[in-house]
Order: C-alpha cells, then sequence, then structure tokens
C-alpha cells in the first residue's frame, strides 16, 4: 500500500504517516465489499437531509451550517469527519488536508445522487484542529483551492485553510439571561469595541478571547454601559478591513482563540449583566483567491460583472440566487443560536439597498422598472428581519446608515425593513460638522439643532458616536472641538451631556470615554497612559457618571421614538446654540434639560414653565470632579412674572449640559 500511495507523488514529495493510513482506509473500504459506505460512494440523503436543500435552494434555508461543512462523525466503528460542499459548476471536488498531505487525489467527493451540485465525502482520522481545503477543478480544467464557506475554525492569518472544529461541548452559564424577555423599553448605551486593539500587550500582540472577559467585561460594567458591540469578529484575511471584509461567515476569527473561546466571553457578559450585539456583514466580501470569488470557476455567491463591483476591492452578494439567501441567513441565525449574541448590526445596508451606491453613470444596471433599488437586496433585509423575529423574537437587529430609505424601523407588514433600530450617522456627522464649526456659525447651529430633534421621532435610532467618527482622517473626538485645551474638554463635555438627552439609543467607541487625543489605529492599543493625567481622569469619570444617571433616569429612554417622550422649551429662541426640552416618560417621568453650546455663561435664564414648582439640579456638566467649574447644584422655584406666566430662572454656564427634575411635595 505504501508503494501505491508513492506512487501518486514526485520522489522529493514526502508522504505523512497520516496520508499513508488514509489512503489504507480509502482504498481498503473500496474494495472490501463492505456494507458501510466509503468516501468514494454516493450520499444517499435521508428526507430530512433532501428538505435541508430544497430549503437551501428556495432560498428559505437559515440553518444550512447544520449540514454543509466539516461535522466529527461516527460511521460504523470509524470516526472522522464529513464533508459537504455546494459547488454547481465543479467538475471534480477533493478534500485536501494534513492528513493526506495536501494531495489532491487522496480524497475525491462525490455528488450526492439527489443534487449534483452538492459535493460530500467522509474522511476517517480528520478530527478536531485538522487543517483543510477543497481543490475544485472545473469542466476547463482550472483548479482552485477554496476554504470552506461553512467551516466553523480557520488558521489565524496570513494562513488561510480552514480546520475541522466540532461546536458541541461548550457548557453555557447564562441560562437566567438568555429567558429573561428584554422590553424594547429598556436602556440601551452601548460601549463599541474592535477587539484586537482595545488593549494590546507589551509585545502588541493580541489578548485572547478569554484574557479579554477578564479586562473589558468588568471595565464596561463599571463604566455604566449595559451593551458591548463588537466589530466585526468573523474571520477576514486582513487585518486593516477591522473585520467587515469577512470571508468566515461561521467562524470566530482564531486572532483571539477558538469558537469556545468566544462562547466564553460572552457567557461571561451574560453572567455579568451586559448586552451582546456582533457587527455582521452582508453586502459583500473581499476577492481573496482562497475565498467566494468565482469559487468553483464560476460565480456562485456573486452578481455576475460588471454588478458584482463594490469599493475597496469587494464583490457583491447575488441576492437573486436562492442559496446565496440561506447562506446569509444562516449566518446571522448561526451567531444568535450558536453564540447567544443579543443583536447583530448589519454594516453597509446602503450597497445591499442601492444598486448605483458609490458608482458612476453606466457603472450599474438598473431593475427592471428602470430604478436604482436593489429589490432582491431588500427583499432580503426583510425576509432576514422577519426570519430572525420569528425564531428569535428578543434578538436586535441594527441597520447602519441607509441614505435616504424611508422606514427602515417599521415592521414589513406596514412596507418598512423590519429593523429593531438604525444607526443615525447622517445626524452624528452633522452635529460633529456643526461642532467643529463654532462659534461662527451658532445661528445655523441652532436651527439645525431644532430641526434634528423634531426628526427624531420618524425611526428608532441609535446615535453613534463610532469608530466611523475617529478614523478615516477625521481626527479623535477630542481634536474636533474647537478652542483651547480646557475649551476643548468642556465642549466635548456638552457634546456627550447633549447626545445623551437626545431622543434615541447611545453609543460610544472605546477611547472616547477619556478623551483619546489620537485618531483611532486598528494596529495598536489605546492610549491608556492619557489616564495618568488628571482632565482625562475626569472626563471617563463623567462619562461614567453621565452613563449611571441615563440608566437610572426612565424619561432618558422608556418612551424613545415616541412623540410623547419629548416636547420643547426654548428652541434657541433667547441665544442660538442655547436650548432647553423636556424628556417625558409613561409614568409621569420628567427631565429638563438645558444645553448651552456657547461660550457665554448667562446668569439669568429664564425659562416659561407649565405650572409653578421647585426644579433641583440632578446632573450637570460642570461639576468640579468632572472638570467643571463647580457652579452646580441647588433647588430653583418658579416665580410668577409681570404676564402672569411661570417662569424658572437659573444660572447657565459656557460649554455646559444641566440636568433638573422636579421636586415633590
Amino acid at each position: 500500500m505504501r508503494k501505491v500511495v508513492r506512487a501518486l507523488c514526485t520522489d522529493k514529495t514526502k508522504i505523512p504517516e497520516k496520508a499513508v493510513a488514509f489512503s489504507v482506509f480509502l482504498m481498503f473500504s473500496r474494495f472490501s465489499g463492505g456494507e458501510e459506505m466509503t468516501p468514494m460512494e454516493k450520499e444517499r440523503l435521508a428526507p430530512s437531509d433532501r428538505e435541508h436543500l430544497r430549503r437551501f435552494h428556495d432560498g428559505t434555508e437559515f440553518r444550512a451550517w447544520d449540514w454543509f461543512g466539516a461535522h466529527i462523525e461516527k460511521r460504523g466503528d470509524c470516526e472522522g469527519t464529513v464533508f459537504r460542499l455546494w459547488a454547481p459548476h465543479a467538475a471534480d471536488v477533493s478534500v485536501i488536508c494534513e492528513g493526506n498531505g495536501w494531495l489532491r487525489d487522496l480524497a475525491p467527493m462525490t455528488r450526492t445522487e439527489e443534487d449534483p451540485s452538492v459535493w460530500t465525502c467522509f474522511l476517517p482520522e480528520a478530527s478536531r484542529f485538522e487543517s483543510y481545503k477543497y481543490s475544485i477543478r472545473t469542466p476547463e480544467g482550472q483548479v482552485f483551492d477554496k476554504s470552506d464557506p461553512f467551516a466553523f475554525h480557520a488558521e489565524t492569518r496570513p494562513h488561510t485553510a480552514s480546520k475541522v472544529y466540532d461546536l458541541k461541548g461548550y457548557e453555557w452559564h447564562d441560562r437566567e439571561w438568555m429567558r429573561r424577555k428584554r422590553p424594547d423599553s429598556a436602556p440601551m448605551n452601548i460601549y463599541e469595541v474592535h477587539f484586537g486593539s482595545w488593549q494590546v500587550r507589551e509585545d502588541s500582540s493580541f489578548y485572547s478571547y478569554r484574557e479579554m472577559a477578564d479586562r473589558l467585561i468588568p471595565y464596561v460594567c463599571d463604566m455604566g454601559y449595559t451593551h458591548l458591540e463588537l466589530l466585526p469578529l468573523m474571520e477576514h484575511p486582513f487585518d486593516g478591513s477591522w473585520g467587515y471584509q469577512a470571508l468566515g461567515w461561521f467562524a470566530a476569527t482564531s486572532r483571539y482563540g477558538t469558537p469556545h473561546d468566544l462562547m466564553y466571553f460572552i457567557d461571561r457578559c451574560h453572567q455579568a449583566g451586559l448586552g451582546v450585539i456582533l457587527d455582521w456583514t452582508a453586502a459583500g466580501f473581499p476577492g481573496d483567491a482562497h475565498g467566494l470569488l468565482c469559487f468553483d470557476g464560476a460565480p456562485c455567491y456573486e452578481c455576475a460583472p460588471p454588478d458584482d463591483e463594490m469599493p475597496f476591492g469587494m464583490r457583491r452578494f447575488d441576492f437573486s440566487r436562492g442559496e446565496v439567501v440561506s447562506f446569509l441567513l444562516s449566518s446571522a441565525m448561526f451567531w444568535l443560536s450558536e453564540f447567544h449574541a443579543d443583536g447583530l448590526r448589519v454594516s453597509s445596508v446602503q450597497p445591499m439597498l442601492f444598486l448605483d451606491y458609490e458608482r458612476g453613470d453606466g457603472q450599474w444596471t438598473a431593475n427592471r422598472y428602470g430604478e436604482n433599488v436593489n429589490l432582491e437586496g431588500a427583499a432580503f433585509l426583510r425576509t432576514l428581519t422577519d426570519s430572525v423575529k420569528e425564531q428569535y423574537p428578543h434578538a436586535m437587529l441594527i441597520a447602519s446608515s441607509t441614505g435616504l430609505w424611508p422606514s427602515v424601523t417599521k415592521p414589513t407588514t406596514l412596507g418598512g425593513l423590519g429593523f429593531a433600530r438604525m444607526w443615525h450617522d447622517d445626524w452624528v456627522r452633522q452635529l460633529l460638522e456643526h461642532t467643529e464649526g463654532l462659534p461662527d456659525d451658532e445661528e445655523a447651529f441652532s436651527d439645525w439643532l431644532t430641526v434634528s430633534l423634531m426628526n427624531s421621532m420618524g425611526e428608532h435610532y441609535v446615535l453613534p458616536l463610532s469608530h466611523d467618527a475617529v478614523s478615516h482622517g477625521d481626527g479623535s473626538l477630542l481634536a474636533r472641538m474647537p478652542g483651547g485645551y480646557n475649551e476643548k474638554f468642556a465642549r466635548l463635555r456638552t457634546l456627550y451631556g447633549f447626545v445623551m438627552a437626545h431622543p434615541g439609543e447611545k453609543l460610544l467607541f472605546m477611547g472616547g470615554e477619556f478623551a483619546q487625543f489620537t485618531e483611532w489605529a486598528c494596529h495598536h492599543g489605546l492610549d491608556w497612559m492619557l489616564l495618568d493625567y488628571e482632565t482625562h481622569r475626569q472626563m471617563r469619570e463623567y462619562v461614567r457618571g453621565l452613563n449611571l444617571f441615563y440608566k437610572s433616569s426612565p424619561a432618558l429612554w422608556e418612551w424613545n421614538g415616541s412623540t410623547d417622550a419629548f416636547h420643547w422649551l426654548d428652541r434657541g429662541d433667547v441665544r442660538p446654540g442655547l436650548l432647553a426640552f423636556a424628556r417625558c416618560g409613561p409614568a409621569g417621568e420628567q427631565l429638563l434639560a438645558v444645553v448651552n453650546f456657547t461660550g457665554q455663561r448667562i446668569s439669568g435664564y429664564s425659562l416659561r414653565m407649565d405650572a409653578p414648582g421647585a426644579w433641583e439640579e440632578v446632573f450637570s456638566s460642570e461639576c468640579v470632579c468632572y472638570g467643571g467649574d463647580g457652579r452646580t447644584g441647588g433647588v430653583r422655584r418658579t416665580a410668577q412674572s409681570a404676564d402672569g406666566k411661570h417662569r424658572l430662572t437659573i444660572p447657565i454656564p459656557a460649554h455646559s449640559v444641566q440636568f433638573f427634575e422636579p421636586v415633590s411635595g
């Protein structure tokens, strides 16, 4: 038998002992006349498997990972791994792996009898952590070595092979968290993290999922956040993509450990009372040779050229193919099911909705109505949101920026896309642009603030001071504030306080809580040494205090999205850039927010109130412990003015945010 195996190779090729053992098994099984199925035989599918495939082709399968990919099984007395692959254009396919010396002829796959587009084989001794690829030959004789689209684990870049991994066996300890029904009215304040650059070791290497559980989770809890959002952890070849150029839709990146290690991290989050939102990409994929591009020699997952092209060399998914829809639906369900994620933020929604996104004339094909709307992309998103609601009613799907697309968070039955929330990227961009322009455009800024607050009730928004706001050459949030050193900190406190007072859920990217000076970069950790300086420690304490105040104030979150949650007291009529409004809750909770974006202190700011009463300041950005001037505190009572109206007169510090609540009794 060794002679037979060696005859397959050149004289210089080394044959691993495992490859020899595999070949003995393969040939013995084929010619011994045994009853058991061997790698060389066609697999006859059980009725349940045939139903899986029917749904997969129809675009209605949402658990395709249960069948496709590599699964450890025992057949007869032999334990090994069964591989299943969709490759409709392939002439033949083989599994190449460590165990067979990466030799193409040793583990041929066969087409299933019922579906010739699906290939399968069973490999003995192919066990957990075995590296493998599919070697695909086209009808024209070209050969491509591809990683497994359904792999659960992968080699760490720059290596590109998939790895056999058994997801079973992790013992979860978050039963109470998963059984708890989380109402839509609960507070949501998100800390956004890039896993590889929050903290790194002295040699710049990464901390593991398990190590980060001990470092990151206590920090986030102490800071008063309710949720942790993680930039994509799906396997991706290029660090500089931050995870958004994914190629492993069912594989947690091995940069930080194994799939069970990530399960441990999320489990620990839930035990600590933290929700976990995973960023998830579904618009397209990069063109790496080992990935999905022309997977079996022809487009399988991507649109046909030239409609497949996207920015950064990405390829657009073909949402008109049922198999692609099933692939992506299954990926979304996978992270909610196997990893207990509490929600997904769907990134790059705009290119899924608009055919002409970042494309010039002649570079895109109109839909059947002659319009720029990607009808199949919109249909996929509606199918996604409906399917998740049906299978995981308490999971939250959040849309990234959608441009001018209407009704993103309205139910699909009312013509919407069905998302639970959407990022209000345009609002953040305009807020920061106006803030950078102060004090020169205070009137324009005041007008914009008025309009933005009135328009905040149309959708269920997340207000994201995200990684997008501190990258791409924009600088850090602190650096974008006008003025000298101390004024920058005062303006940033005002910005954070206004966002907290504004209707919508909250999100802050890591480093913003202690006023990182430099723009975020993914290749090194945050500048934690800034906490050696008092101003940065005070900023972190301010953000912590603001978070805890938000969480304990139902008026700031219980009625988000409702017109009853907000009403004006001053739209900037007294002074442009000076606003006052009330936030209200369903049980009669009320908070008065006064925001002064200007550099002018007003000693006698008078607000017209609906009724007499006393109001107590309950939070101020000007507290000394936060770096303010200390002019805070006290109870203020309304007085009746000459016109018979009730007025509340309060001093307003420059660049400040103050919250007041009525004093009972």
